[in-house]
C-alpha cells in the first residue's frame, strides 16, 4: 500500500509540472465530457421540480430556521421524512440507533440507487438573510455549510425520480438516506457499521459550494477522540506539591504532538482544542479535557499515526502522575472517487446548467464580499471544467467516504454562496435561507434526478462504475473504524 501511495504521489508531482502549460495550450488535466440529451423522463422530472419550487423553498427556509446541530435535528429530519411519506415513500425512522436518522424507500428490485441527505447546522453561526453580519439570535446555531439546502435538494430529487418511475413504469428502487451529524463526522459511520447502505447499486450525493463542479478528488481519513485526564486538586500557591495537574497532562500531550509532527509524513494532519482546562489559576485542575483529530491520506496511515498519538497521551499521564480516559468519537476512511459515475453526473450538470442569479442577487453577494474585504466577484454562474485530481493530499474529511467504500459514489457541487467566502461562516447562512439558496437547491435536485434516471435506465453506467470501484478498492474490503459496542452520541430531544 505504501509503495502504491508513493507512486501515486510521484505521478501527481510530475503531472503538476505539466500544469504550467503555455498560454493557449489545452489544460492536460481537463477531461472532455459532452452534455446528455434532454429525454422525456428527465423533462418530466424537471417539470415536477419546477412546479413544486414554492413548496420546496418553504421547506428549505423552515430547516434553515430550525438550525439544529448534529444529533439534534429532530424537527429537520421529521419535516423531510414526513414530506417523503406524503409523496409515496416508505420511511423507517431512527435507524442505526440515531433518532434523527431515517431511510425512505420507493420501488422494488434492482438497480437500487441511493441518494444522501444531510441537515445538521453549526454552533454559533446564527445569521439573518442580510449581506452583513447580523445574528438572528446571538450564540445560536446556523447553517454555515448549507445543509438545509443539501437535505431539501436530495429529498426533492428522490421524489421527482419517484414521480417519473411511477409515470413511466421504470423498474428499480430509490433510497433516500436521512443522515445526521455530518459536521461531527459521525452519522454515516454508524449507519455504515449497521449495514444501512448495504445492497446499493450506486449512490448519488452533492454539497453546496462556491462553484458549480463535479470533483473526483479524494479526502483525508480521520480518527477523532476526546481525552480526559484526572488529577488531584490543591491550592496552586499554598501547597501545589499536593496537586496533580490534569491540565499539565493536556499541555504535555499537545507539546508531544507538536514535536511528533516533524516525524510524520507531509500527508498527516493533527489538530486539537482544549475543551476543559480548569476553573481558576490558583487551583490545580484535577480535571481537563481535549478534542483531537488525526488525519492522513488513507485509513492505514491514520491507524499508524494514531498509535503514536496514544503513546504520547500515555507518556503525559506518566509524567504528571495522572490517569486518563480516551473516548473514541468517530473515524472515517478516505473517499473513493468514481470517475465513471462523476462523468455521468457532469454530463447532466452541463444539461441542467448553473443557477441563474438576478442582478439583485449578485449585488447581495458582492455586498457580502465587500464586508469581508475580498474581491467583489459575486456568485459563480459558470460550470468548472471536469478535471483529473491536482491535489495529492490535504483537505478535510467526510463521512460520505464510508458510503464510497460500500458502493460507487458520485459527487456534485453547486454554488450557493459568493466566490471567495469561507466555509462554516455567516456568509453561507445569509445565502442559504433565501432565493440564492433556493436556486442552488433546485439546480442540484435537477442534476441528481437526471443522474438517477440515467442509472435506472442505463445498466452499462452502473456496470462501468462498479468495475472502477472494485479496482480502486484493490482487494481491500470495508471495515468499520468503530468498535462493535460503541454507541452513537445521541442527544435527547429538547
Amino acid at each position: 500500500m505504501k509503495k502504491v501511495i508513493s507512486i501515486v504521489l510521484g505521478c501527481l508531482c510530475l503531472l503538476s509540472v505539466f500544469a504550467y502549460s503555455e498560454k493557449g495550450k489545452e489544460d492536460p488535466f481537463v477531461i472532455k465530457v459532452k452534455p446528455v440529451k434532454l429525454t422525456s423522463v428527465k423533462k418530466d422530472a424537471f417539470s415536477w421540480l419546477d412546479n413544486h419550487m414554492l413548496e420546496l423553498s418553504e421547506i428549505n427556509e423552515k430547516i434553515w430556521r430550525f438550525a439544529e446541530v448534529a444529533m439534534e435535528e429532530y424537527q429537520s429530519s421529521e419535516l423531510l421524512a414526513s414530506f417523503l411519506e406524503k409523496n409515496g415513500f416508505e420511511v423507517t425512522r431512527g435507524v442505526a440507533g440515531m433518532p434523527t436518522a431515517f431511510v425512505a424507500v420507493y420501488g422494488s428490485g434492482k438497480p437500487v440507487i441511493g441518494i444522501l441527505a444531510e441537515y445538521d447546522a453549526l454552533p454559533s453561526l446564527s445569521q439573518d438573510t442580510v449581506p452583513y453580519k447580523k445574528p438572528l439570535q446571538k450564540g445560536s446555531p446556523g447553517h454555515g455549510c448549507g445543509h438545509n439546502v443539501f437535505g431539501v435538494a436530495s429529498t426533492a430529487a428522490a421524489i421527482a425520480v419517484k414521480h417519473v418511475m411511477e409515470k413511466a413504469n421504470l423498474q428499480g428502487t430509490i433510497k433516500l438516506f436521512g443522515c445526521p451529524a455530518e459536521e461531527t463526522v459521525v452519522g454515516k459511520v454508524f449507519m455504515a457499521r449497521e449495514g444501512i447502505f448495504n445492497g446499493l447499486s450506486s449512490c448519488i450525493q452533492w454539497h453546496p459550494s462556491t462553484t458549480n463542479q463535479v470533483s473526483i478528488d479524494s479526502s483525508n481519513a480521520l480518527n477523532q477522540i476526546e481525552v480526559e485526564f484526572f488529577g488531584k486538586t490543591a491550592h496552586a500557591a499554598g501547597d501545589p506539591w499536593h496537586g496533580r495537574s490534569a491540565l499539565d497532562a493536556i499541555e504535555l500531550t499537545n507539546i508531544g504532538l507538536n514535536y511528533l509532527r516533524e516525524h510524520l509524513k507531509p500527508t498527516a494532519r493533527i489538530h486539537y482544542v482544549i475543551t476543559s482546562g480548569g476553573g481558576a489559576p490558583n487551583v490545580v485542575p484535577d480535571y481537563a479535557r481535549a478534542w483531537y483529530y488525526v488525519r492522513d491520506i488513507d485509513r492505514e496511515s491514520v491507524e499508524e499515526n494514531y498509535k503514536r498519538v496514544l503513546e504520547i497521551i500515555d507518556g503525559a499521564s506518566k509524567m504528571t502522575s495522572t490517569t486518563y480516559k480516551v473516548n473514541f468519537i468517530s473515524g472515517v476512511h478516505e473517499m473513493l472517487p468514481n470517475r465513471a459515475g462523476c462523468e455521468m453526473v457532469y454530463s447532466n450538470l452541463l444539461l441542467v446548467g448553473a443557477p441563474k442569479f438576478t442582478d439583485e442577487e449578485q449585488d447581495y453577494a458582492k455586498e457580502i464580499q465587500k464586508n469581508l474585504g475580498i474581491e467583489q466577484k459575486g456568485l459563480r454562474t459558470n460550470i468548472e471544467p471536469f478535471k483529473l485530481p491536482q491535489r495529492s493530499w490535504g483537505g478535510g474529511s467526510t463521512d460520505v467516504a464510508e458510503v464510497s467504500w460500500l458502493t460507487p459514489t458520485t459527487s456534485l457541487g453547486i454554488a450557493f454562496k459568493p466566490e471567495g467566502t469561507p466555509g462554516h461562516h455567516w456568509a453561507a447562512v445569509a445565502c442559504g435561507g433565501m432565493s440564492i439558496g433556493h436556486k442552488a437547491m433546485i439546480t442540484a435536485a435537477k442534476v441528481m434526478a437526471a443522474s438517477s434516471l440515467d442509472l435506472l435506465s442505463r445498466p452499462e453506467i452502473i456496470e462501468k462504475m462498479r468495475k472502477e470501484w472494485i479496482g480502486r478498492k484493490n482487494g481491500r474490503e470495508y471495515k468499520s473504524p468503530l468498535a462493535p459496542d460503541l454507541k452513537p452520541p445521541v442527544k435527547m430531544k429538547k
